[in-house]
């Protein structure tokens, strides 16, 4: 049975689709497409006929380079007004087994789930921090563990229900399952996590088109999230409106021209564009990175002072994520607002080395690591369908003992 999966990010600015195999312990990409998102703004879909053109677009895309349709999927919601609750629940282990079973981990994650009334929220997941089979604590994964009862303790995540039921409503009508909900927050961590990130308190900040997203973590474990109304899109106003050209222009600027911060900006280094006035201006590098840099520091201050309310607890690591995050210089506008402990991340998955894909790849690892928990061998795609693919061979798998993905799977479980 192949093991592949197929993630979706409903973005303001794009619409990105990732398909991937679980193997031999890595995740192998096959296939990515990025397409532009009609119909939604800030995350949440305004324009239900122009978000589902959207998508279709972007899954038509992936379904050409694989030679087969897809028909299920998983999906992120919009984060807004997201809350995270802790619950607990606790079962007694059958007697005449007598130690923990893949049921047992569903049964008692399900009555935690059932413990937390939703008055007009939506569950979206719960995340468990530990287990406790009688009085071992701290346990987190009890499979086969003796013992005469199982318990859990979790986070919660809700939302208001108009965020899912939008979301649903959209694939629905194209006619694709959706067979798991989560946030890009979850994914996030999920496409960066470590050792490192599970013992500490830290933060998770996803620079978007037109929000940034700072989320807060304890051992791993998203407790706090908040979404700033300021991303890349911003950057892309500033340019058009200093030099009075259009946002293709202001996009192709700031991605291939500009620098995030001016320090290494070179005055010598010009760019010819076309302005709204028929007019042809030529720019320097360092003018183009001035603008970008104040903008940036804007965003990054705002997020500062976001994680001053969200915790007072010390921060030990920031990893910055998000289309912007690719930007040239980046790490050391980052360092000068945020401080030393800041980190840009790095998706090492072998064809889409881009920050704007890590909460589609962080949902797919995050959707594998709770099947692997219950003991469930799923895939989303039906095994003749999966024949017409072509075989997946280990060269083509990143193999790098630097591959942050090739760490996480080796570390949290194996291929059955």
């Amino acid at each position: 049975m192949k093991h592949i999966y197929t993630s979706v990010d409903i973005g303001s600015d794009s619409i990105k689709v990732v398909v991937c195999e679980l193997y031999q312990n890595k995740l192998n990409l096959l296939a990515a497409s990025s397409k532009e998102a009609k119909g939604i703004k800030k995350g949440l879909i305004t324009n239900g006929e122009e978000a589902v053109s959207s998508i279709r677009s972007a899954l038509a895309e992936v379904e050409g380079i694989l030679g087969i349709p897809i028909h299920r999927v998983i999906v992120s919601v919009p984060a807004y007004f997201a809350e995270y609750s802790i619950v607990k629940g606790a079962i007694a282990i059958d007697p005449n087994r007598g130690v923990v079973t893949a049921n047992d981990i569903e049964q008692v994650c399900t009555q935690a789930i059932t413990s937390k009334p939703l008055e007009n929220r939506e569950f979206v997941t719960m995340l468990p921090v530990d287990f406790k089979v009688d009085d071992k604590v701290g346990i987190k994964d009890p499979t086969n563990i003796e013992g005469s009862s199982l318990s859990v303790r979790g986070v919660l995540v809700s939302t208001p229900k108009k965020n899912v039921y939008s979301v649903l409503s959209v694939f629905d009508s194209l006619g694709v399952e959706v067979v798991d909900i989560t946030t890009n927050s979850i994914g996030d961590m999920y496409a960066f996590r470590s050792r490192d990130t599970d013992t500490k308190i830290g933060t998770i900040i996803n620079i978007g088109s037109e929000t940034t997203t700072v989320s807060l973590y304890n051992k791993g474990i998203i407790v706090k999230s908040s979404i700033i109304p300021m991303g890349g899109k911003n950057i892309d106003n500033d340019i058009c409106y200093m030099y009075k050209t259009d946002a293709k222009t202001s996009k192709k600027l700031k991605h291939h021209f500009a620098l995030a911060h001016k320090r290494n900006a070179n005055t010598g280094d010009t760019y010819e564009i076309s302005t709204s006035l028929d007019k042809s201006l030529k720019i320097n590098q360092f003018e183009v990175s001035e603008i970008v840099s104040s903008r940036l520091e804007e965003i990054l201050n705002l997020v500062k002072k976001e994680l001053n309310i969200l915790t007072s607890k010390q921060i030990d690591y920031m990893i910055i994520t998000g289309g912007t995050s690719n930007m040239v210089d980046i790490e050391y506008i980052a360092a000068e607002v945020l401080g030393r402990n800041v980190s840009i991340g790095s998706i090492r998955l072998l064809g889409i080395r881009d920050n704007k894909y890590s909460s589609c790849v962080g949902n797919i690892v995050h959707f594998i690591s709770q099947l692997k928990l219950k003991g469930q061998n799923y895939s989303m795609i039906e095994n003749e369908e999966a024949s017409k693919l072509a075989t997946v061979r280990k060269t083509s798998v990143e193999s790098s003992h630097e591959s942050m993905l090739g760490k996480l799977y080796g570390y949290f479980f194996s291929e059955q």
